[in-house]
């Protein structure tokens, strides 16, 4: 479908508004306080003199390496066992092993802390950081190499077997190189993730541990120090530009000689490891978050979870996670319907560009989304003190899965149909309704879906916007986190639990729910 200059304008008007004054404003506002004569100068100053930030840089770029060198140590084998083997509950496995990525910050971390302190008893917070970066990006690596792995010519490392040349010889000379292009997309999209990680590092490090992004938070909300925060804001938008520009070049490169590969049974000697480190990395910090919920003193009872629900308790922050969900949900799904509408119609540059405009928010710190409302959004009208605010930022985070999933639905509609329609008499509207609708509305439900999930267990932006009126659950999780006693610690546990099951739940409905994508490969 072609659209007319009119219609881009029309189509392009209400995205290009949100994100021109919800994220680039915003990131603007962030650059001219860094960059600015008096402020900026002083931001930089303390950026580069102060030992504090520099540990904290130096410590935020060795971690996210290592956590991106562990994650693919771990995942590869597993998109070799997904990508080339057919076996009983494969898809069911593909759908668990993603329910960690779409999991909130705040309960990665609650549940590593309850693994920690609970279960093993050991005091190595770098080591468990890294290790729930792992749990948290095993599936970016599974699903992302798997996808290209599962169509791999296998003709070519045939003949090298045919040749006499050793499973190993034929993995490294053969298979890898073909996958290199996969293989540095995910690393580079898992790099962008641990660096700028807050939850997880907030709360493991104990306020020990500081990142970029923890560095920001602390001098921004605790101090006040806006000028250091707009510096530290910037230095970090270095690193994930670079990051997103590695990830745009290595996502599109294409696997030669690519076929769709039969996948061959499994043997027991190849899943069987596979799944147990499955059960070991994604299945045991969710179980020791379950069962330290239910401990009450030595015991085992529901108490921490009827606290949730009694008079002077967390009611109030489940209420505003699910209204702030719900409204975020109807923003971003409007939003981007519109927006994906003019990615999949129109062509050439104006597609591209507004392409890459959608997702800046996507590779932008949550963090970063926060700090700038707090700078930027005073003016015309100050929206900083207003409830309204926490599902805006939501909805920004989750605009560019909304787009990325109903785009690809809307560009796969083949273009006879709405010109049969046409030609039997039907209008544009009768067209899209009888054409287009009955063929996207599913991945309409699916974005609703990732929309409702993010937005359900945001932490990094509304961390710095939410304020006591509006407390969510992540942020009450962190809150309770904090403060001491059992029956604290208890009720963190417990909303840990409530908001996995509901965030694990929409992912899990929303892979039944796709008929196209890495979930069907």
């Amino acid at each position: 479908m072609r659209l007319s200059r009119l219609q881009i304008a029309a189509l392009a008007a209400i995205p290009v508004a949100f994100i021109g004054a919800l994220f680039v404003y915003p990131v603007l506002s962030i650059l001219a306080t860094g960059l600015s004569q008096t402020d900026g100068y002083q931001g930089f100053t303390e950026l580069f003199s102060n030992p504090g930030i520099r540990r904290a840089a130096w410590f935020t770029l060795w971690q996210a390496s290592i956590s991106t060198v562990a994650t693919l140590a771990i995942g590869l084998p597993a998109a070799h066992l997904f990508g080339t083997r057919e076996f009983a509950g494969r898809r069911l496995f593909l759908s668990l092993i993603t329910v960690p990525f779409i999991l909130p910050t705040v309960v990665v971390a609650a549940a590593f802390s309850a693994l920690t302190d609970g279960w093993f008893q050991w005091d190595a917070p770098v080591l468990t950081i890294i290790i729930a970066h792992v749990f948290f990006n095993y599936s970016v690596v599974v699903r992302t190499v798997a996808a290209a792995w599962a169509n791999l010519d296998p003709s070519l490392e045939e003949a090298a077997a045919t040749l006499g040349a050793s499973s190993s010889k034929i993995l490294r000379t053969v298979t890898l190189p073909r996958l290199r292009g996969p293989i540095a997309a995910a690393a580079a999209i898992v790099f962008l993730f641990t660096f700028t990680s807050f939850g997880v590092v907030l709360i493991l490090g104990r306020g020990a541990i500081r990142t970029l992004e923890v560095e920001m938070y602390t001098q921004t909300v605790q101090f006040l120090n806006l000028p250091l925060g707009a510096a530290l804001a910037i230095a970090q938008l270095v690193f994930v530009i670079a990051a997103l520009w590695l990830y745009s070049r290595y996502r599109r490169v294409p696997s030669p000689l690519a076929v769709t590969r039969h996948r061959q049974e499994a043997k027991p000697s190849e899943f069987v490891p596979n799944l147990f480190v499955m059960v070991l990395l994604l299945g045991i910090p969710v179980l020791a978050l379950v069962e330290r919920s239910l401990r009450v003193g030595d015991g085992y009872g529901l108490s921490h979870f009827r606290r949730l629900f009694e008079a002077d308790s967390p009611l109030p922050a489940i209420g505003n996670s699910l209204t702030f969900a719900l409204v975020a949900l109807a923003i971003a799904v409007i939003t981007g319907a519109l927006a994906a509408a003019l990615v999949a119609y129109s062509r050439g540059k104006v597609a591209r560009g507004f392409d890459t405009l959608l997702m800046l928010p996507l590779g932008t710190s949550a963090v970063t989304i926060g700090f700038g409302f707090l700078v930027a959004l005073d003016w015309p009208v100050d929206l900083r003190t207003s409830w309204f605010l926490v599902p805006i930022a939501h909805s920004l985070v989750a605009l560019p899965l909304v787009v990325r999933t109903v785009a690809p639905a809307m560009s796969a509609i083949p273009e006879r149909l709405r010109e049969s329609s046409i030609v039997l008499g039907a209008g544009p509207w009768e067209t899209w309704r009888r054409v287009d609708f009955p063929l996207v509305w599913r991945s309409w439900v699916v974005a609703a879906g990732f929309a409702f999930a993010v937005s359900v267990g945001e932490f990094g932006a509304t961390s710095f916007i939410a304020r006591p009126a509006t407390t969510t659950m992540p942020t009450l999780i962190f809150r309770l986190l904090g403060r001491a006693g059992e029956a604290n610690y208890g009720a963190a546990m417990a909303m840990s639990v409530v908001l996995m099951v509901v965030t694990g739940a929409s992912i899990l409905i929303i892979d039944r729910m796709r008929s196209t994508g890495v979930g069907e490969f």
